[in-house]
């Protein structure tokens, strides 16, 4: 008997090793744009938490830009009301570091010990750093593209498999696809929302949003009035109405617009939209200044706001896995970014085949050695001065004011908007 109660006690024991008791901890998600990323995040979601069953994600209601997004994580800082890890815009990574709002994830990084293992180099790192400091992890990464309808582009005398290399060529053609009528337009170029593609032609031409010190303004320089004269251009030569950002996307999958230039991002909502309605083709972006031009890096980057040890724990965890191979692998067919892990580009198990089958996505991956820096404009002032800036984009497009109005304007009111040392 008392060797029988041995057994039994020994039978328990092991019942209770081998069940794990889960203690359960909740994550609350916060992300941007859900258009882009709900599917995504859905996916990503998912899979963690199958290989992650002590760990629960639940997601706050998405934020419809980046800018909305930061708005909403800086009024519920230190509230209860704040989630436990949020995707941040990488040029908005700055207004974290400077009040303090993310967890420094150096010492986690540190505490891991090969983060290149993951795939995680120390380039791909630097993407959510501010100040040496590691914000966050870089999520989803993208450059501006070409979207083209090669079906317009044949119409007006195009070659759809050469398109246009240079903003003369693109100007020219989109004034031959206007010429078409029936309510066609020749160009979308997506300038709304915030100075992202402002950035696209200002760094194309070699140029820089501020000074090196961040005392003055430098986007009013040569590089920036070449960069407002093609958007004069684009709507004076070039056929681009005065579009909305929703606008501008259902007259594009409707065939109705020639060539639209945004986020490589986009391409998976565009590839939906368009569906059979004609043939859809993508190229790099032109530079003005092909010698000297960059592109800016758009995308966000996971952050994590949680201080409590354990939900901090089970947030590392996730960051990883969603910035990690599998979440990249997710992101990339999922919306069209580029990879922002190099062992998801590399890898045959994620994306090492999935460029040579599809051939839409590989003008982003071919400007990658182009990509730098989202410039993300110091002080409390960030939205602000984007804002001001798209504002006064638009009024180059509606022919309120010149390039050199609108581009001086612009530059005396961020220049108030800088913060003073």
């Amino acid at each position: 008997m008392k060797h029988i109660t041995q057994i039994l006690a020994a039978t328990a024991i092991s019942m209770v090793v081998s069940v794990p008791a889960y203690a359960e901890t909740t994550l609350t998600v916060h992300y941007p744009m859900p258009g882009f990323f709900k599917d995504v995040m859905d996916t990503i979601s998912k899979k963690f938490m199958e290989e992650n069953p002590d760990i629960k994600i639940q997601f706050a209601a998405p934020s419809a830009t980046y800018e909305e997004g930061i708005q909403t994580i800086l009024r519920e800082a230190g509230t209860n009301e704040m989630p436990d890890v949020t995707f941040v815009g990488l040029n908005r990574l700055r207004m974290m570091e400077e009040r303090n709002v993310a967890v420094d994830l150096g010492p986690l990084v540190q505490k891991d010990g090969n983060m290149a293992a993951l795939g995680f180099s120390d380039t791909i790192l630097k993407l959510a750093q501010v100040k040496g400091k590691q914000v966050g992890l870089a999520f989803a990464t993208s450059n501006p593209i070409m979207y083209y309808n090669a079906d317009l582009v044949k119409a007006a005398g195009g070659d759809p498999n050469n398109p246009p290399k240079t903003w003369d060529e693109v100007i020219a053609l989109g004034g031959k696809i206007k010429a078409l009528g029936n309510g066609v337009d020749g160009i979308d170029f997506r300038w709304q929302g915030d100075d992202w593609m402002f950035s696209a032609l200002l760094f194309g031409a070699g140029g820089k949003m501020l000074s090196d010190d961040e005392t003055k303004v430098a986007f009013n320089g040569p590089e920036g009035q070449k960069a407002v004269d093609m958007i004069e251009r684009m709507v004076k030569e070039g056929g681009m109405p005065v579009f909305t950002k929703p606008a501008g996307e259902q007259a594009f999958a409707a065939g109705k617009v020639g060539f639209e230039f945004q986020t490589t991002g986009a391409l998976i909502n565009t590839i939906k939209n368009v569906g059979t309605k004609f043939d859809l083709r993508t190229a790099p972006i032109p530079l003005i200044d092909p010698t000297k031009g960059r592109l800016p890096t758009g995308g966000n980057a996971v952050v994590i706001l949680t201080h409590d040890p354990a939900k901090e724990d089970a947030a590392w965890k996730f960051a990883k896995f969603a910035a990690g191979p599998y979440g990249a692998s997710v992101v990339v067919p999922g919306t069209g970014y580029v990879p922002n892990n190099e062992l998801a580009a590399k890898s045959a198990d994620y994306l090492g085949d999935f460029y040579k089958k599809n051939a839409l996505f590989q003008a982003s991956l071919n400007q990658m050695p182009l990509m730098i820096p989202w410039y993300a404009f110091p002080g409390a002032n960030g939205v602000k001065v984007t804002q001001t800036i798209v504002d006064n984009l638009s009024r180059i497009v509606d022919g309120s004011a010149t390039p050199k109005e609108a581009l001086d304007d612009a530059a005396s009111d961020v220049e108030g908007m800088l913060p003073r040392s």
